[in-house]
């Protein structure tokens, strides 16, 4: 009896320091990171020193301040709305407030739906500062927004409809699943979710994306032909050749594929095609097939299933758990589903318990880069590609001094001086 009244108390405490230390641990990581930018900014690395000027390095080094420390706001931020959602009892007083609405006894999956429901919107509101001070100040500062409040509504609209279009059906049938299959509904819920994935890597690029930007099959000739002499050459074909009118929010340029199997298509944003000569494109191209010839893709996938099957299995265990809900501040509905609330504790929780596993997805993530670019360099002109990424580097305002040890927790791509050193070994 001790043992179970202990149970919640101690997960609580277990999660509080959790949330303690990851909270503690990024802010020190970012004040390192902003630590190391301001006493470079100065100078311009020795190894750059001809290729990139000091204006450029500095306003790099400024603009990743701008965003590291306006970070630091939104994390102490988000921690507090976490902690209100849960410890403080936000999300049991939604739950209690919503119920003679809609009464889960005699509702159940409409009023589960209708939490899930009310639970997102309100997250999305409180977001909703963040996100334009994000884009109209900071990026707005730095010359690299291109949106206007028109656009950036149209997309709020845009995304709100379809994300409650595909996710409604997809939460009902989870819950569906969560309350009519036993102990083992997590197995198909996994099922379930990783055919989702799938669909969603091949009607993404032909039915979602062109709801956002407009795509044009890429209409320069020569270009066109070396790329499809580069695919040939690689051993790949692609769907099509398109260019994304990414000018129209951004000023940050890019290239990627995109779709699954014979979806795949091949996409550049105008504002590549304006920077890179065509050797230098060709060489971006070719790292970008590099992941494919590695099976980064591929390997990525398969990891992200195997973490989602760990994850349904932990979450069909709690959410049979009394101190689960107890220690996280919500009262369960009790004799009644609680699925909607096990959902959302699960989903807010498990981030702040994955962070610390967050290096060694980064450490691969960086090799995978260096594989792509090993054999973009082999397909192409290792020259071309480093004068790529020097421009994609000064054109995105990306800091040359970031700190070693934010890099390792961090970055999902290694630092310029890393790459380039191995491009140019």
């Amino acid at each position: 009896m001790q043992a179970s009244l202990n149970a919640p108390l101690l997960f609580s405490g277990l999660f509080a320091i959790a949330l303690l230390t990851s909270v503690g641990l990024k802010i020190w990581l970012s004040l390192r990171q902003m630590r190391h930018v301001s006493q470079h900014r100065t100078q311009v690395p020795a190894q750059f020193e001809t290729s990139v000027s000091l204006a450029s390095h500095q306003k790099a080094a400024d603009y990743t301040l701008a965003k590291t420390s306006f970070g630091i706001f939104g994390l102490l931020f988000n921690a507090a709305v976490l902690v209100g959602w849960t410890l403080l009892g936000g999300l049991s007083s939604l739950n209690q407030a919503l119920n003679p609405w809609l009464p889960v006894a005699e509702h159940p999956l409409a009023q589960q739906l209708l939490l899930l429901f009310a639970f997102t919107t309100l997250g999305g509101l409180i977001d909703l500062p963040f996100s334009l001070y994000q884009i109209f100040v900071i990026e707005a500062r730095f010359g690299f927004n291109k949106m206007s409040l028109k656009l950036w509504l149209s997309d709020l609209l845009k995304s709100s409809v379809l994300g409650a279009l595909v996710g409604l059906p997809l939460a009902a049938l989870m819950l569906w699943l969560m309350g009519s299959l036993g102990n083992r509904w997590w197995i198909w819920a996994w099922v379930v979710w990783m055919a989702f994935n799938l669909l969603m890597l091949v009607i993404y690029p032909t039915w979602i994306a062109p709801l956002f930007n407009q795509f044009k099959p890429l209409d320069n000739p020569e270009l066109v032909a070396r790329v499809n002499a580069l695919m040939a050459r690689c051993g790949f074909s692609a769907k099509g050749f398109f260019v994304m009118d990414g000018s129209r929010r951004s000023g940050h340029a890019n290239a990627y594929f995109t779709g699954f199997g014979s979806a795949k298509r091949v996409v550049f944003f105008d504002t590549l095609l304006e920077k890179l000569t065509p050797d230098e494109v060709d060489a971006v191209l070719a790292h970008e097939l590099g992941h494919f010839k590695h099976k980064h893709i591929l390997k990525r996938i398969v990891t992200m299933f195997a973490i989602s099957g760990l994850g349904f299995a932990l979450l069909g265990w709690a959410a049979t758990q009394v101190w689960f809900y107890a220690g996280l501040g919500v009262e369960p509905n009790f004799g009644e589903p609680n699925n909607a609330l096990a959902l959302i504790l699960f989903l807010s929780v498990v981030p702040v318990f994955s962070f610390f596993i967050a290096p060694l997805m980064s450490v691969s993530s960086r090799q995978h880069e260096f594989e792509a670019d090993a054999y973009a360099k082999t397909q192409t002109s290792g020259l071309a590609l480093r004068q790529a990424l020097l421009k994609l580097i000064e054109d995105n305002a990306s800091t040359l001094t970031p700190d070693p040890v934010y890099v390792k927790f961090y970055y999902s791509h290694p630092p310029a001086t890393q790459r380039l050193a191995r491009l140019a070994a």
